[in-house]
This record gives structure tokens, C-alpha cells and sequence, in this order.
């Protein structure tokens, strides 16, 4: 008697290069754990068609909509996001089923002749999409005594190393996560230190999202959960909803889980928020045990939200020129 082979599960992606070698990663991971056949379904979002700055279409959810819907109509099983991209309140009847283990958090630089930031020559013209990373370059700059212009930009990753290629600009930055799952992580010439340049709240970490009532799928996809991924990005994203802050806003946190290198006893939760010129940052950070449920996550990065508001961050928020 022969078997009929299993049904494929369908996951959803966007077409980029990046989020289809992201959900390629997903994919191979959710056949190991489950046998099952996964085929990828391409959608297109309105954040890969527009070709405005992210700050003039919202920025919040333009990447993401459409897959969602694809989800709500059945058209797919399951979608891959940028956590990033994703908007900080979750849609009804959809789950994030898993946070899967994070890469890298950090941005990256690739600049012309090899060079780190702080030897860019006066002048150096910066290609950035993010107003987050604007303000904190400016900054870092500005404290080194170092003459540089960030310029908007869009684009995928090819695009955006292009222009550093072809002498249009001096460097971009990109996330470090992004260029490694490319394989691109070589051209890289300084991955910035968080000290330096806060990350995206989630930048790094995927989302792995289904329908809330598919109880089966839902477990299943449970197999990929990283517990303090999850507990990281939880906390930066509730410190991201407590400012009432959209992804395209000057806002970065990271949490970082601390320990002896056996056992995470602590997580250190840092946040910034800045005018895109850099004139001006509100950065705190505040250490608490390590969180024993999302909901102690979450209460973690609203008490530092709050605190950052009590120092003036809700005038900073404004500004949403990239």
C-alpha cells in the first residue's frame, strides 16, 4: 500500500533576494522538524513596489499587509517576516507561531577602500534608509569630530552596496544580519558596535506568523522558538509600542541577555531615540533578572520607555525624514 505524500505547507515571502534566502532558512528548518514539503508562495507588498521613502508611506506594516492578508484569506500556511517589519500590534487572528534563534543585531558598514567610520574622509557621503541610523551616525560623528552627510536611499542590498561600488556614495549601512544571510557579510568593512549605533528593536530576528485558530500549525512552527530570542525582542518591541513609535521612527533598543557564560542570569535593555541630525539623543538603559514570561519582557521596555519619555523623547519622535 502506497502513502500519498504529504500536502506542502505553503510560506508566504516577499520576492527580495533577502527575505527569500530568509524564508529558504525557515523553509529547510520546518521540513527537517516536520518531514513536512514546503513550498514558497511569492507576494508582492506595497513597500516593494512604492518607490517613496518609507517615512512617506507609513512606514509601519507596508512590508508585511500583504502577506498578512494572504494568511486571513488562506492563500498560505504560514509567512516569514523581517521582525523589524513588523508593526508592534498583533493582528487578530493571526499568532506569532515562532521567534526562531537571532543573528546578529548589529548594522554593518561597507565603505569605499575598506575604511571603518571613524576614517571616512570629510565630506563622506553615507547612504541610510533609517532615520534611527541617521541620528545615531550623526551623533557618533558629531562626538569625533567628523565631517560627514547621510543621504536617503532605497533599495535591496545589491543596490544599496552599489552605490558605494560605483562612487556615488562614500558607504551604506546595512544590517549585518541581512548581508550574512546573503552571504555578502565579507564586504562588510565595520560592524558597528551597539555602543555606537543601537539596532532596529528585532533587527536580526525573524518572524515566523500563522492563523491563530490552525492549532497543529501553530505547534508545529512552535518547534522553532528560541525562548530568549523571543524574550529580547519582546522587551525592545515594548519599548518601541510604549513610546508609540512605527518602525520608520529615530528609535533603537537592544536587550542583550547576560550571564556567566553557562547560565543568562540578567538582560540589559538599551534604548535611543533621536532627531535624524544627531544634535539631540535621549539614550537610557536600565538590568533586570531575566524575564520568566513575555509579559515580564514586555514590562521591562515599557519601564525604560517611560523613563525615556520623562527625559523628553516624545519631542524627538517628530521627525520621520529619512
Amino acid at each position: 500500500m502506497t502513502t500519498a505524500p504529504a500536502t506542502p505547507l505553503r510560506l508566504g515571502t516577499r520576492r527580495s533576494a533577502l527575505a527569500m534566502a530568509q524564508s529558504g532558512l525557515i523553509a529547510d528548518a520546518v521540513r527537517e522538524l516536520t518531514g513536512r514539503p514546503v513550498e514558497l508562495v511569492e507576494i508582492t507588498t506595497y513597500g516593494d513596489v512604492s518607490r517613496e521613502q518609507l517615512a512617506q508611506i507609513g512606514g509601519t506594516g507596508v512590508f508585511v499587509s500583504a502577506l498578512r492578508e494572504a494568511l486571513l484569506s488562506g492563500e498560505i500556511d504560514f509567512a516569514v517576516h523581517s521582525l523589524k517589519d513588523l508593526p508592534t500590534a498583533e493582528p487578530e487572528g493571526l499568532t506569532l507561531a515562532a521567534i526562531p534563534r537571532r543573528e546578529d543585531p548589529r548594522d554593518a558598514l561597507i565603505a569605499r577602500d575598506g575604511l571603518t567610520f571613524e576614517q571616512l574622509p570629510p565630506g563622506a557621503r553615507i547612504g541610510t534608509g533609517s532615520p534611527r541610523r541617521a541620528a545615531q551616525l550623526n551623533a557618533w560623528a558629531r562626538s569625533v569630530g567628523l565631517d560627514v552627510e547621510t543621504v536617503p536611499i532605497r533599495g535591496n542590498v545589491g543596490t544599496r552596496i552599489g552605490y558605494v561600488r560605483s562612487g556615488e556614495l562614500d558607504a551604506v549601512v546595512l544590517a549585518a544580519a541581512g548581508l550574512s544571510r546573503l552571504g555578502r557579510i565579507g564586504e562588510a568593512t565595520e560592524i558597528l558596535d551597539a555602543d555606537h549605533v543601537l539596532p532596529a528593536p528585532g533587527q536580526g530576528a525573524l518572524a515566523v506568523e500563522c492563523a491563530a485558530d490552525d492549532a497543529e500549525l501553530t505547534a508545529l512552527l512552535a518547534g522553532l522558538d528560541d525562548p530568549h530570542t523571543r524574550a529580547a525582542v519582546t522587551a525592545e518591541r515594548s519599548l518601541l509600542a510604549a513610546l508609540e513609535a512605527g518602525c520608520s521612527a529615530p528609535v533603537g533598543a537592544l536587550a542583550d541577555l547576560l550571564g556567566d557564560g553557562q547560565v543568562v542570569t540578567e538582560m540589559r535593555l538599551r534604548g535611543v531615540v533621536g532627531t535624524t541630525d544627531g544634535t539631540t539623543l535621549v539614550q537610557l538603559s536600565t538590568t533586570g533578572p531575566v524575564p520568566a514570561s513575555p509579559d515580564q519582557a514586555a514590562d521591562l521596555g515599557r519601564e525604560l520607555a517611560a523613563e525615556m519619555l520623562a527625559k523628553g523623547a516624545a519631542g524627538l519622535m517628530g521627525e520621520r525624514a529619512l
